[in-house]
């Protein structure tokens, strides 16, 4: 979602550059429009751009004069007002400039008053209300800090604010609630350290060692050495410091075209990094007679195969919800539940909002499964393992989805040992079928010629299935839907003809003969059946289906181990075939249009 970045500079130093630089680091997050604002002699100079941040840098180009001491830059996923100029951040009053990110509930009422006392606005947005509120209280008599604290009082909804003001020329304030937002703290050791703000610690890294976080109703005025915290009272507090664990400065593509095609390529390597740095003590489930897991996306479907994996090798009942809907049915969860949260940014705000839930109706225990360590859901977390993907800058996840299973499939074979030594073996396999890369290739040119797609799987294949297809969508906009392949016919099944590619996950497992019965039922419908399968499948499919086969596994492991370990080896091809698709149709697979990394709005 948008991305803010706040710079203070040292005396006399123009942080254009800076702030620039810092939200080039926030393009993964997905966004349709940046700006800039710095202050410089008693005023505030702003620009912005629709489209891609090369917009804005062009503009600056042709511009002479833009320096500033102090300076806030924002990428915008329009969500109140279309991606227009107009409607970019920063969002200005008289003496005022502010960046935003979440939903201001009430805006539409407090619009109406201040349009009534005079104040004209030029954009569609919630955000615009928060710079008028701002200006109307520095008319008042109120400094910039009290501006602030009075504004948030009176604002529903989320946010994270930075705001710079035309009469200090060497601050940052900012506020926060239900929305992330971390100040990073100057250290000698960084080349280029600096006192900064942002939503994303990717951002900063390159400028800090340490970081601190804002509390709900938190506001902090940030200057060139140092950062003070205040409650929404004004008294000041202290708030934890942590240390940058990760430099978003080092995320190289290297030898390849595209992050995604690199991420995909990174998974043996982030599957042995997790399995090795998440040894689970059992014990986690003494007087757990339920698991409840929440999740959004990319997370939720990993959450969906878990359930199967919960209640066959644990024999704990598991339900997996939307985390978005979680809380809106009012769920009755039972002190004996473990309340599982999964997010790759750790800052997804309505999984956030279903932990905040569970804690305020329950005494049940809540762990977490997360990319970024000291993240908000980490931080909210009883309990946090931690996918060690490293950075995943491509928008559609891939690696932090086979790090999530591979921690799902630890906690669920951590009651038996031969389970647990199998999971060894999955980098290898995956590196095996990383190997099929131009077979697939050959598979996209079919479907790259389709508005529509089925995906079609059983067991804890269906939520690879679900997986296939978002994949498909994200990235190359074709139309696809991923169902229970025993569902087929109850509806799907009208969709298929010539024109339809139907993928079927086929893995031969106990459950083959009657994924194969769907093979035979799509075949009679249409010519363009692909199905993914192993060597042991393979003999038994019909010759007409297209098949792509991964190498055979059964040699080396149990049936039994292959059935559980399936969804992470299946899950690899259906992400390259959305990625060679989306290559032959010309969009950008590592920013594709209207999406977002991390979801940080309701």
């Amino acid at each position: 979602m948008c991305g803010i970045v706040g710079i203070v500079g040292n005396t006399n130093e123009n942080v254009l550059p800076l702030v620039l630089g810092g939200l080039e680091r926030l393009e993964y997050r997905g966004y349709d429009s940046a700006g800039i604002a710095l202050v410089h002699q008693n005023s505030i100079v702003r620009v912005r751009a629709i489209g891609k941040l090369s917009n804005l840098q062009e503009k600056l180009r042709g511009m002479v004069g833009i320096i500033g001491q102090v300076g806030i830059g924002h990428t915008r996923w329009a969500t109140h007002g279309k991606p227009t100029e107009n409607n970019a951040h920063p969002l200005m009053s008289k003496d005022v400039a502010v960046v935003h990110n979440g939903i201001i509930e009430n805006h539409k009422g407090l619009r109406f008053f201040l349009e009534n006392d005079g104040y004209v606005f030029s954009s569609e947005t919630d955000t615009e209300v928060i710079a008028h509120l701002l200006q109307r209280e520095l008319s008042r008599g109120f400094p910039p800090l009290e501006a602030m604290r009075n504004c948030i009082e009176i604002m529903d909804g989320t946010f994270a604010i930075a705001a710079v003001f035309s009469s200090l020329e060497d601050k940052i304030i900012v506020a926060r609630r239900k929305s992330s937002l971390a100040v990073g703290f100057a250290s000698d050791s960084k080349k280029n350290s600096h006192m900064c703000v942002g939503s994303d610690v990717g951002a900063l890294s390159c400028m800090c060692d340490e970081v601190a976080y804002l509390e709900d109703d938190d506001i902090a005025e940030i200057s060139e050495k140092d950062a003070v915290f205040f409650d929404k009272n004004l008294n000041k507090v202290e708030r934890k410091k942590y240390k940058v664990l990760s430099d978003g400065c080092s995320a190289e593509k290297g030898v390849y075209p595209h992050f995604m095609l690199k991420e995909i390529m990174d998974q043996p390597s982030a599957i042995r990094k997790t399995i090795l740095h998440n040894k689970i003590d059992a014990s986690i489930f003494d007087n757990v007679s339920r698991i409840s897991i929440v999740a959004c996306g990319t997370s939720y479907h990993a959450g969906m195969v878990a359930r199967y994996w919960f209640e066959r090798f644990l024999k704990i009942p598991t339900n997996v919800e939307i985390a978005s809907e979680f809380r809106y049915r009012s769920p009755i969860i039972e002190d004996n539940t473990l309340l599982i949260s999964i997010s790759q940014s750790g800052e997804t705000l309505d999984t956030l909002a279903a932990i905040e839930y569970a804690e305020s109706n329950s005494n049940c225990k809540t762990a977490s499964i997360v990319n970024v360590k000291n993240s908000a859901v980490d931080r909210a977390s009883d309990i946090v393992f931690y996918s060690e993907a490293g950075i995943e800058v491509g928008v559609a996840s891939t690696k932090c989805f086979s790090a999530q299973l591979t921690i799902l499939a630890c906690l669920a074979f951590c009651k038996n040992e031969f389970l647990s030594g199998q999971l060894q073996n999955v980098p290898t396999f995956c590196e095996e079928v990383l190997t099929l890369s131009d077979e697939i290739k050959q598979l996209a040119e079919i479907v790259s010629q389709s508005s529509n797609a089925i995906y079609l799987g059983r067991g804890s294949m269906f939520p690879i299935a679900l997986e296939g297809a978002l994949k498909l969508k994200e990235i190359s906009y074709i139309h696809a839907e991923g169902f229970a392949a025993g569902e087929m016919k109850h509806g799907p099944i009208a969709l298929i003809d010539d024109h339809v590619p139907v993928v079927l996950l086929c893995p031969h497992n106990e459950l083959f003969e009657k994924t194969a019965s769907n093979v035979q039922e799509a075949l009679a419908r249409g010519n363009n059946i692909i199905v993914v399968t192993d060597v042991d499948g393979e003999k038994l499919l019909p010759k007409e289906v297209r098949k792509l086969v991964l190498p055979s596994v059964h040699s080396v492991i149990a049936p039994i181990v292959y059935s559980a370990i399936a969804p992470i080896i299946y899950s690899i091809p259906l992400q390259l075939l959305a990625y060679h698709t989306a290559i032959l149709l010309g969009t950008d697979v590592d920013r594709p249009r209207n999406l977002a990394k991390s979801v940080t709005v309701e």
